[in-house]
């Protein structure tokens, strides 16, 4: 178990540097940018249509975000009237991914606060106002802050990747697979907000990179019986009967 919390640190030292490596040494954002961005008439093509602006960021938003909440009211619900047919795998995952649905879009949304970085459609580069601005470099004087990086809508499904604690660890290849399927659907969410010139490819793997560590925390205070996943209390046992 120690060996797997191991490598799970490990790979997500590694892809932190990748990530910040991408950014800061490269020109991929912008390339990517550039690519969704007409500019012979000054605009992101893709920003006001039905899928990228209603469908995407509306409409799938509110479904997820009423998921992210189902989610919530079945731990809750758990932790105040235990339920006694679940196993301790369910209750742990269930514990993992409510925590998840609440920590992963407001830990995004409090960084994303904090950061100076602006969208593309705000840089001069695409029409806007503002410089473009690596991650570890400082913003000019007078420019105010972008509060653009990282992506804030993509952590509206990126909880999702909690879902594979209810096969962690007694079922890896599920847990990874449900992992990775899960990520590649709000990798997908994120990367319609690029379309729009909403946000650059760096800030959706920042947000990717900061729901993984969210979980990971999630499920490490779970295991550890901060809610008594494990058993369910004598008790409530009494009472459910």
């Amino acid at each position: 178990m120690m060996l797997k919390k191991s490598w799970g640190l490990l790979a997500l030292a590694a892809s932190a540097v990748l990530i910040l490596l991408l950014g800061q040494f490269t020109d991929v954002d912008l390339r990517l940018a550039d690519l969704v961005y007409d500019r012979a008439r000054g605009v992101f093509p893709l920003q006001h249509t039905w899928f990228t602006e209603q469908f995407n960021h509306v409409i799938l938003k509110a479904l997820l975000s009423c998921l992210a909440g189902a989610a919530v009211v079945l731990a809750l619900w758990d932790i105040w009237r235990p339920q006694l047919h679940w196993i301790p795998a369910q209750r742990l995952g269930v514990r993992v991914l409510g925590m998840s649905a609440i920590s992963v879009p407001v830990v995004v949304s409090l960084l994303k606060r904090a950061s100076t970085s602006h969208c593309p459609w705000d840089l001069e580069r695409y029409g806007g106002h503002a410089p473009y601005i690596r991650l570890l470099e400082l913003m000019p004087a007078g420019v105010e802050a972008g509060h653009c990086l990282p992506g804030g809508h993509a952590s509206s499904a990126l909880w999702l990747i909690a879902l594979s604690a209810f096969w962690w660890p007694e079922q890896p290849r599920k847990a990874l697979s449900v992992g990775a399927l899960t990520m590649a659907f709000a990798l997908g969410v994120g990367f319609v907000q690029q379309l729009r010139g909403a946000h650059f490819l760096s800030h959706t793997l920042w947000s990717a990179w900061i729901a993984c560590a969210v979980v990971m925390a999630n499920y490490a205070l779970a295991k550890h019986q901060a809610f008594g996943y494990s058993s369910v209390p004598r008790n409530a046992a009494l009472t459910n009967q």
